[in-house]
């Protein structure tokens, strides 16, 4: 059984023009841009930015406001299936689950460093990466955990790399901020930001020479640049979305907007604060979408993606959401006004899903419950795992370090290269 429900049952304070539902949900020849994920389009022109308390997060709406129009609207594109829904709930219910251990961890002393927590953001990571398939890759932040849950790898595995365990997906040596796994091309967490825009790029231009130059038909593969509102001012973005513009490379760069940069609100950093209109500056679409409602995430989601699959070049999606949590488990969240994040705590994606879920007779109450019960396992056998991990070994220290056919830094004889008094004269023995 399918169900959907109408994504235009809010108050928008711009003015509107329905769009025809056989045309694409965005036009790459067209400056204006779809608003909220809706089957709307915008009139730039009337556009406010003198005031403002009049910001378009008024306009933001969630599942739980449109699902009180009882009769489902059968036109919509938010079309899913029962067993999509729970696909849906299941991996954000992962990513939740899985934070919330992590900062239990965290202030166990089980995690050391810094660990940058996902919470609130969970609609943005589900609503893209599980519409990928396995040879799509997806290059992330420092905020990667839940980036590479949604993208496959086992949670023992990137709880393991947070321990800082050999079990890990880079063998304890990248930790929170670094997940990497090569098999479900995840190309990396980013400490950075901005500088996982260009791999990601490199990925998608990899991508088209494989398929025009190399004739590798089935090489149809999409890549997902993941990066925050505090990284769009940084040149290497707009180095970027100009050179996969040109290139038309099958790319889509994923603005997770959650409004505060550390503790600098968007509002005060950017000039233009609606980031979805520099695509079109490039030539690409630009689209802004209610990042705390994973079906309307999912459905310029699809869109995108299949533009990038299909040979027709990137799409800029801003997805406006907002973490729960302080910037990491170090910030004690005193900037951010309490009135701000309890009016985002209201409108958990999470909590909303399950509500739409519920009422379109999608999934039962008991059918939600046995997911939950399903992942509090998962996760607590992930604790369990890493924790009864081996640590690396200090011959581990420079693996991937020194390109030499003997182990990586190490000599023929077991001792590392660098403490070899011939090895800064270069007449080692290689």
């Amino acid at each position: 059984m399918a169900t959907a429900y109408s994504p235009t049952n809010f108050v928008n304070p711009l003015s509107i023009n329905t769009r025809s539902h056989d045309k694409p949900l965005f036009d790459p020849l067209k400056t204006t841009t779809s608003f909220l994920g809706s089957t709307h389009k915008l009139r730039p022109t009337s556009l406010q930015f003198n005031q403002p308390d009049t910001h378009r997060r008024s306009a933001v709406v969630a599942v739980s406001d449109v699902v009180k129009e009882k009769k489902v609207k059968s036109s919509s594109n938010l079309l899913i299936t029962k067993e999509e829904g729970l696909e849906l709930y299941e991996d954000m219910i992962l990513g939740r689950a899985f934070e919330d251990m992590c900062a239990q961890m965290y202030y166990r002393g089980k995690m050391f460093g810094f660990v940058h927590l996902y919470n609130g953001q969970e609609a943005v990571s589900t609503g893209f990466i599980r519409l990928l398939k396995k040879e799509d890759s997806v290059v992330s932040t420092y905020r990667d955990h839940v980036h590479a849950l949604s993208k496959g790898v086992p949670a023992r595995e990137v709880m393991s790399e947070l321990f800082g365990r050999t079990t890990g997906c880079c063998r304890g040596q990248g930790g929170s901020m670094h997940m990497f796994s090569k098999e479900h091309n995840l190309l990396g967490g980013f400490a950075f930001i901005g500088e996982g825009i260009p791999v990601a790029t490199g990925a998608a231009f990899s991508s088209k020479y494989r398929r025009e130059v190399l004739k590798e038909a089935d090489c149809d593969h999409v890549t997902l640049a993941f990066f925050g509102d505090g990284t769009c001012n940084n040149g290497q973005f707009f180095e970027c979305l100009n050179m996969a513009a040109l290139w038309k490379l099958p790319i889509v760069f994923v603005v997770e907007n959650n409004l505060w940069a550390i503790g600098m609100s968007h509002l005060r950093a950017t000039s233009d604060p609606q980031i979805y209109k520099k695509g079109p500056a490039f030539g690409m679409p630009g689209v802004h979408v209610d990042g705390m409602d994973v079906l309307k995430v999912r459905e310029v989601a699809q869109e995108a993606i299949g533009r990038a699959r299909r040979g027709e070049g990137p799409t800029l999606v801003e997805c406006e959401t907002y973490r729960f949590r302080g910037h990491s488990l170090a910030d004690p969240d005193e900037l951010r006004d309490p009135d701000e994040k309890a009016r985002y705590a209201a409108r958990d994606p999470i909590t909303a899903l399950k509500k739409h879920l519920i009422e379109s007779k999608l999934a039962s109450e008991a059918e939600l419950k046995a997911i939950e019960k399903k992942i509090e396992e998962v996760v607590e056998d992930a604790v369990e795992f890493a924790d009864a991990s081996p640590h690396p070994a200090r011959s581990q220290l420079l693996e991937n370090v020194f390109a030499d056919p003997k182990g990586f830094g190490i000599g023929p004889d077991g001792r590392y290269r660098c403490e070899d008094p011939k090895f800064t004269e270069g007449t080692a023995h290689v």
